[in-house]
């Protein structure tokens, strides 16, 4: 039986708020803003498939079950509605996004785009990542789609005043997501004392953001007629060398001492492809963003929850969720193989 993670502290309401619509409404970053959003009186309605598992909606939320890729079941759904804001945390292809543009031109004051902060220049060139820093990532296909998505939206909003706002997210979770490579892999092989894959020598730096703070900057810029046209680059301002991630799951687990081998992120890569685009893509470069831009708009974007805390939570949950502890048996071999050969004489 899979528990819900607890749910985002809600802040107080501030009466009457904005008609809102989210397509997605229950992964880790929109599950948290339809909390949020909910908190602060806007009048939330989710476009979603109905196939919730690990986050729950919130009561006071008009959920329609809806496959967001059928135009036709969505018009159907939606009549003539028109709302303040749309955003969509489910557009991961220009294609995706030229279905949204049609489909609300005319009917929304503001449509907010969630990409991705690997969508930066990959490596960068300089730190701290701002919002100008130019877009291009050779490494991953995933984000060179929302570059393309991007670049659609911002010639709509250019062209025809399509009344865009772009979001860069990076590496946003709650007490369901493992930030190791390995995932609940590595986990298990702390826990057994064996040892564990760190790309590089492990002190590149990656910056990690609670989907809860992460949501106050997000639904904080809903209805901003500053905000419209321009994008955003929203993490925490907590980064952490990998070496110190690692370690930080090992203790919330109650695992001894890790045992890190370092290897090459290429190296990795070439044994165990399907990891190769996000890690060469985005987590083997180290990553510190600039947040000034979001909070001059949101001055009430905080982040509260340092990573320390936020793993705990995570193996809590995970403890308390065993159907969850999937071991890839095949990528635990892998790290094996790739171990033997490093410690090889």
């Amino acid at each position: 039986m899979v528990t819900h993670p607890t749910p985002v502290v809600a802040a107080p309401s501030v009466g009457p708020g904005l008609k809102v619509l989210f397509i997605g409404g229950t992964g880790v970053i929109s599950a948290a803003a339809a909390e949020r959003a909910v908190a602060v009186g806007h009048q939330l309605t989710i476009l979603n498939r109905g196939n919730t598992v690990l986050r729950a909606v919130p009561e006071e939320v008009e959920l329609l079950h809806v496959d967001v890729r059928d135009t036709a079941s969505v018009r159907a759904a939606l009549g003539d509605r028109r709302f303040d804001v749309v955003a969509d945390f489910v557009a991961f292809t220009p294609e995706h996004v030229a279905a949204d543009i049609a489909q609300f031109t005319g009917r929304t004051g503001q449509y907010v785009f969630i990409s991705s902060a690997s969508a930066y220049q990959k490596p960068p060139a300089k730190l701290p990542i701002r919002e100008s820093t130019p877009l291009r990532n050779p490494f991953w296909q995933y984000s060179r789609d929302k570059i393309a998505c991007e670049d659609l939206l911002v010639r709509a909003y250019r062209e025809d005043g399509f009344p865009v706002t772009i979001i860069r997210p990076s590496s946003t979770y709650d007490c369901t997501r493992i930030a190791l490579t390995g995932g609940w892999t590595d986990i298990a092989r702390l826990r057994a004392g064996r040892p564990v894959v760190v790309h590089g020598d492990g002190t590149s730096l990656w910056t990690v953001t609670h989907s809860s703070d992460l949501a106050k900057a997000l639904v904080g810029l809903l209805g901003l007629p500053q905000a419209v046209g321009d994008s955003f680059t929203i993490t925490s301002d907590e980064y952490l060398p990998w070496n110190t991630i690692y370690q930080l799951f090992a203790e919330a687990a109650g695992a001894p001492p890790p045992r890190l081998v370092h290897i090459a992120s290429e190296t990795i890569a070439a044994a165990a492809p399907d990891l190769g685009p996000p890690l060469l893509g985005d987590r083997s470069h180290s990553v510190i963003f600039d947040n000034s831009k979001v909070k001059a708009l949101v001055p009430e974007f905080v982040c509260t929850t340092p990573y320390a805390t936020g793993v705990r939570d995570i193996v809590n949950w995970f403890d308390a969720n065993p159907d969850q502890q999937v071991v890839d048996h095949h990528l635990d071999a892998t790290f094996d193989r790739l171990i033997a050969a490093a410690q090889a004489p």
